[in-house]
């Protein structure tokens, strides 16, 4: 019997005995250093101090025309409201960048400069809301000019420094890392690239400076990510590279013209990776008649991997890079069409003097091509089209037609791309719709 139990024990020890695993450990620590000891503190004091006065707080009035009731009669009255933000002064004569959203609809902008008891009456240079950015001016002679640094450059682990005016405190400064670089598909504004930090952004900081450990600004802060309002550690910047451009031309026209390429692209799905050799990049689904990329002989299927030599890893990416540059730029474009790399030099036109590159608008409904990064938000497979705006009093408003909803098929025909969607609805008379919504499929009249 001891035999036996020896025996199944050894087998026991042999069954389990296959792997092993060897864990790694760092060296022990012999001895620990403390600051104080050395008789100094670990501080970012004489970095920030130099910066702070390019920081400044900004304040709002909206007038607002509404109406009050006495006994059921409408009496119109006007009312103010206030509110408050931050900005970041980038030229010595007075012009700030800040968001859009900080100053959209101001009757009147004000703007105080720390260390400087003066308040400035700021102008409105210009606005871009795709952007969410805004420049606006002050009559002022030497002003400390924040430094940039080149965003492309940002890692993920640096440390950096919110400064804004949170809560109308004045001038304040937060810590953190960088989290994330390249974030987008948030549903936060049109063309996004952020910056996602830890540093504590909140209400009032928007349009108040991210800077790195050296002080050089990397991103202009535009929002977070809350339950409550309050900060939760998720905070986006707009990156510099992407201020730059866009600042330029609304100081210099008012308003900033993005270029236009003129396909609609996706991002390369798990099973389509190995027909691209598993590169990422930017696949051509459609492509826009008498655009650019008609004219340079692009074809669908066709994978973008880079512009300029700088990588192009998903769709977003293809448009935030096409958008950062201005119209009848020439651009380098490399891409992968049947597993063979070729490269092609393209000038890229106007957005405003074209149709939204892949938008479609029907009966009071507006439409674009459904990407994998919209599938992933609305956690869904279909294909289809998705409705991203439904006009007011209009039939489509009317029978239920809601933003975010996919249209998947009209009448007979099964909708998959934006072509589809404009051959189904050619034709005159009523058709039936049918939609889906959050897990549901159910068809209108229209």
């Amino acid at each position: 019997m001891k035999k036996l139990l020896l025996l199944c024990l050894l087998t026991l020890t042999l069954v389990y005995a296959k792997d092993s695993v060897e864990f790694k450990y760092a060296p022990e620590a012999t001895e620990r250093k403390f600051p104080t000891e050395q008789n100094y503190i670990l501080s970012y004091n004489n970095i920030l101090r130099n910066i702070k006065s390019s920081i400044v707080n900004i304040s709002v009035e909206i007038e607002i025309s509404g109406n009050r009731f006495d006994e059921n009669q409408p009496i119109p009255q006007d009312r103010i409201q206030r509110a408050l933000g931050s900005g970041v002064i980038i030229s010595k004569n007075g012009y700030i960048v800040t968001n859009n959203h900080v100053v959209d609809g101001a009757n009147k902008i004000k703007v105080s400069i720390v260390g400087n008891k003066k308040e400035y009456e700021a102008k409105l240079i210009g606005k871009d809301e795709k952007s969410d950015l805004a420049i606006i001016k002050v009559e002022a002679k030497d002003l400390n000019v924040i430094t940039f640094y080149n965003s492309d450059k940002v890692k993920v682990g640096d440390i950096v420094f919110a400064l804004g005016n949170p809560y109308g405190l004045g001038e304040t400064i937060t810590q953190g890392i960088v989290s994330a670089t390249g974030r987008s598909g948030m549903g936060i504004v049109e063309y996004e690239d952020f910056i996602q930090t830890d540093a504590s952004i909140n209400p009032g900081n928007s349009g108040g400076a991210l800077v790195n450990s050296a002080g050089y600004l990397i991103g202009i802060n535009s929002a977070i990510i809350s339950g409550t309002g309050g900060n939760v550690g998720i905070g986006f910047a707009i990156p510099t590279n992407m201020v730059t451009s866009i600042a330029t031309g609304l100081i210099e026209n008012g308003k900033y013209s993005r270029a236009y390429l003129g396909v609609i692209t996706a991002d390369v799905s798990d099973d389509m990776s190995s027909f691209y050799d598993n590169t990422f990049g930017a696949l051509i689904t459609e492509i826009e008649d008498n655009t650019p990329a008609s004219k340079a002989g692009f074809k669908r299927g066709d994978l973008i991997i880079s512009i300029n030599d700088r990588d192009i890893k998903s769709a977003s990416d293809l448009k935030n890079t096409i958008g950062s540059y201005t119209p009848s730029k020439v651009v380098n474009i490399k891409f992968l069409r049947d597993k063979t790399i070729q490269t092609i030099n393209v000038t890229l036109a106007s957005l405003d003097n074209s149709t939204v590159a892949g938008q479609f608008e029907y009966e009071g409904i507006e439409v674009v091509a459904l990407t994998s990064s919209d599938k992933q938000q609305l956690n869904t497979n279909m294909n289809g089209v998705l409705v991203i705006n439904v006009k007011d009093n209009t039939i489509a408003q009317t029978i239920g037609i809601r933003k975010g909803d996919i249209i998947i098929q009209i009448e007979d025909s099964e909708i998959r791309t934006l072509n589809d969607f404009k051959r189904a609805t050619t034709s005159k008379g009523k058709k039936r719709v049918f939609l889906y919504r959050r897990g549901s499929v159910f068809a209108v009249a229209l």
